[in-house]
């Protein structure tokens, strides 16, 4: 299942690095080399160290999110308490949902703001 979730979720995005990395080391096979006085890499070091580089983008990207996750989820339940402590407060003084939130809108159909026909 783990497997199917990445999948479903980073599908495009590896397609993408996959065929980024082939276009990569196609073009770094045809650059003629210099007569540089440097060994000669060996055939997959500069593959694996592309991989690697991706693979910690994409585990940056990742982690930035679930941090956003988390941060929105607090925010949600910090939300959600507040609401039960209002309620809650609401009941202890004899008020219903209704009055409190017809009041905070400006009034409720007896506020007598409204320019009514009498």
């Amino acid at each position: 299942p783990a497997v199917e979730e990445v999948l479903a979720q980073f599908g495009w995005a590896l397609l993408l690095l996959c065929s980024a990395l082939y276009l990569l080391v196609k073009f770094l096979k045809r650059r003629p080399r210099g007569g540089s006085e440097e060994p000669a890499p060996e055939p997959g070091e500069g593959v694996v160290e592309a991989l690697e580089a991706a693979r910690r983008r994409m585990q940056e990207e990742l982690d930035s999110r679930a941090a956003q996750y988390r941060e929105k989820m607090r925010q949600q339940e910090e939300q959600k308490r507040r609401q039960k402590i209002e309620s809650w407060e609401n009941m202890q003084t004899g008020r219903s949902c209704r009055e409190t939130r017809s009041s905070q809108v400006g009034g409720g159909p007896l506020g007598g703001q409204g320019g009514g026909s009498c």
